[in-house]
């Protein structure tokens, strides 16, 4: 059956419904939050902190060398755009080309985390959703006919988490307020950039990638908070969408939290659909108890199985009725084969009951420092977090784990670990499809 690339274009998009054909992918972790902590000076670039700068054309045969048909990754947006006016396609020329040239098709990361130093305000710059709009078009024109499957913005809510509840990151806000100006900010330059996209190349498939999370409690009291926790978990979704009305289950809660109800009603304007919805779903942080400490309500991570992935693609294909792709997942350690069998089985059990999840990605490559390490004053070494196919040694070396083989095998078998699909067309939306 021929693909395009091996990634379909928009019209051609049934082909992955198609119950012999499945994606698997692996990514290469890319923050970019370049501006320094005011705390500790340090920034956070995982190209930079990993050596991809230096050892791009090495990873990318390790890529290579996996045997999947595509990988998602990202452009580091300061780097191509330095100052608004200025443009250099340096980078993203040289890596993007060599990867097609390898035989792997790129799932475009247009913004992962972080955004360039000129937008003062960070993601509550007034000019960021349309300079984000803008700067997706000027990728999509650059690489029409070559490149079509993209994502705008990674995991909003992660970012929004971040950058507007715990103030890590530009523009450094802090409590809920915080987050849901943020998070309406990120969704609104999502729309916009998806919409800009499209108009370059209306071949052009767009992946949301969103952070899928399950919160419980055993604290009756709580019930409360944990449905709020979990509607918030789709409220980035649920904007962009055009899903956020009246009669939205968060509606009254982000009036409480400053909104204005044409700030929100704006979405049911702008709002778009994406082609494929990505799950991340990682056992280390996908599920979280709600509970008291004192007079405070806190969240603990609590380690979860193959069942964690079921649950969360099942209730994100009920919610949007979409293809579904797992764009992130990994365990740590020594928990990463148990986990990779886990999940792949759930992806196994869900198309056998139909639900239309088109592809795995095992994400990261290698080792990611962790984010933490902006925040702190150790070594990198003691913020290095093996969770890929291969590990980094203290001189960055890329040490493959007997993990790699395993990926391998999974790539080169097709549906054969993952199964065909037994799906009924009628359950997507009809426009994914065309």
């Amino acid at each position: 059956m021929p693909l395009y690339g091996g990634l379909p274009k928009r019209s051609d998009l049934s082909q992955v419904l198609q119950p012999d054909v499945f994606l698997w992918a692996t990514g290469i972790e890319d923050t970019f939050i370049t501006e320094p902590s005011k705390r500790t000076g340090r920034s956070l670039d995982e190209y930079e902190l990993t050596g991809h700068y230096l050892r791009w054309r090495e990873d990318i045969d390790l890529i290579a060398s996996l045997g999947v048909s595509c990988a998602r990754y990202g452009i580091p947006w300061f780097k191509v755009q330095p100052e608004p006016d200025k443009w250099d396609w340096t980078w993203p020329d040289q890596t993007l080309d060599h990867m097609m040239k390898s035989g792997v098709e790129p799932i475009v990361d247009l913004v992962h985390y972080g955004v360039p130093s000129w937008l003062a305000g960070g993601l509550l710059d007034a000019e960021f959703p349309e300079r984000m709009a803008e700067y997706g078009a000027r990728v999509a024109e650059r690489y029409k006919g070559r490149i079509r499957w993209y994502t705008p913005l990674n995991e909003p809510r992660i970012n929004a988490w971040y950058a507007g509840m715990l103030g890590w990151w530009p523009p450094y806000k802090r409590g809920w307020r915080g987050f849901a100006r943020v998070l309406v900010s990120l969704s609104r330059a999502v729309c916009l950039t998806h919409r800009a996209l499209k108009e370059v190349d209306e071949e052009i498939v767009c992946v949301h990638v969103d952070p899928a999370d399950i919160y419980f409690t055993k604290d009756p009291s709580l019930k409360p908070e944990v449905f709020m926790r979990q509607q918030a978990v789709f409220l980035a979704l649920d904007l962009i969408t055009g899903r956020v009305d009246r009669e939205h289950e968060l509606w009254a809660w982000l009036l409480e939290l400053g909104l204005a109800p044409e700030e929100l009603e704006r979405f049911l304007a702008i709002g778009v659909e994406p082609d494929v919805i990505g799950i991340n779903c990682y056992p280390l942080f996908g599920q979280k108890e709600v509970l008291r400490s004192g007079s405070r309500i806190m969240t603990r991570n609590r380690y979860a199985d193959g069942s964690l992935l079921s649950d969360l693609v099942t209730r994100y294909s009920d919610r949007y009725k979409r293809p579904l792709m797992v764009t992130e997942t990994a365990s740590l350690g020594k928990k990463r084969k148990e986990w990779m069998d886990q999940s792949v089985e759930a992806v196994r059990k869900l198309r056998a009951d139909g639900i239309p999840v088109i592809g795995y990605t095992w994400w990261p490559l290698f080792s990611i420092v962790s984010w933490a390490y902006q925040q702190g004053n150790k070594e990198i070494s003691d913020y290095m977090v093996d969770l890929g196919l291969w590990d980094l040694d203290a001189n960055l070396n890329r040490i493959e784990t007997p993990l790699a083989n395993a990926y391998r095998e999974l790539a080169s078998g097709g549906t054969r670990w993952v199964g065909d699909i037994v799906f009924d067309h009628q359950e997507v939306r009809p426009h994914a499809l065309r």
